[in-house]
C-alpha cells in the first residue's frame, strides 16, 4: 500500500466440500508485519444499509487506536487516509475492495484514518482495537473533502451522519491542529515495537 504503515491482508482459504476455512487473525503473523504486538483491546461492528458512507474517522494521540478492519458480511469500498501532519504520505489514500467472500482486511496503525462506503445492505465491518474507545479523542474529516478526491463513485448522494457530513476538511483539521504529527505517531511505533 502506498501509505506507510497501512497493510492489506488477503487470506489463504482452505476449501473443502463444506465451505472453506481461513485464518483471519494470527498474533505473531500480524505483529512480524507491523512491527510490533497488536494487543486488541476493543472488538466493533458497523452494520450499514447500502450506499452508507462512514468516515474519515481517526482517534487523537494519546490515546491512539490502531484498528483491523474487515468485512464480515456484505461489501464495502474501504479507504485509509494519512492523517499525520509531516508524513511523507500525508493525504495520501489507499483503497481497499472488501467483501465476505474475500476475507482481505486492512490494517490502519495509529493516525491513519479509514472510511468506507457500504456496497450492498446489511454489509457489517468488524473492528479489532488496539485501543478502548474514550469520548473526545477521535478525529473526524469530511470523506466528501474535494481536496481528497477520495474515489467513491456515487451515483446519488450518500447515507451519511450529521457528524460525518458536518466534519472539517483535512486541511481545515490540519489548521486547527487536530491532526497527529508523524513524528509522535513514529515516537509511539517505536515504543510499542520496544514493549514488545
Amino acid at each position: 500500500m502506498k501509505v506507510s504503515n497501512a497493510f492489506r491482508i488477503m487470506p489463504k482459504k482452505i476449501p473443502d466440500r463444506r465451505g472453506c476455512f481461513y485464518e483471519a487473525f494470527r498474533h505473531e503473523a500480524i505483529s512480524r508485519i507491523i512491527g510490533h504486538p497488536l494487543r486488541v483491546r476493543q472488538a466493533n461492528y458497523s452494520v450499514s444499509q447500502c450506499n452508507t458512507l462512514r468516515g474519515i474517522h481517526g482517534t487523537r494521540l494519546p490515546p491512539g487506536q490502531a484498528k483491523l478492519v474487515t468485512c464480515v458480511r456484505g461489501a464495502a469500498l474501504d479507504i485509509v487516509v494519512d492523517l499525520r501532519v509531516g508524513s511523507p504520505t500525508f493525504g495520501m489514500f489507499d483503497v481497499t475492495h472488501q467483501d465476505a467472500d474475500s476475507g482481505v482486511a486492512v490494517y490502519l496503525s495509529d493516525g491513519l484514518g479509514h472510511a468506507f462506503l457500504a456496497l450492498s445492505d446489511d454489509t457489517c465491518m468488524s473492528y479489532l482495537c488496539s485501543t478502548e474507545y474514550m469520548p473526545g479523542t477521535m478525529i473526524e474529516i469530511n470523506a466528501l473533502d474535494s481536496a481528497l478526491g477520495l474515489p467513491w463513485n456515487l451515483a446519488e448522494s450518500p447515507v451519511m451522519s450529521d457528524k460525518d457530513a458536518a466534519a472539517p476538511t483535512l486541511s481545515e483539521a490540519a489548521a486547527a491542529g487536530l491532526l497527529p504529527t508523524y513524528e509522535d505517531c513514529l515516537a509511539l511505533y517505536a515504543r510499542l515495537g520496544a514493549a514488545g
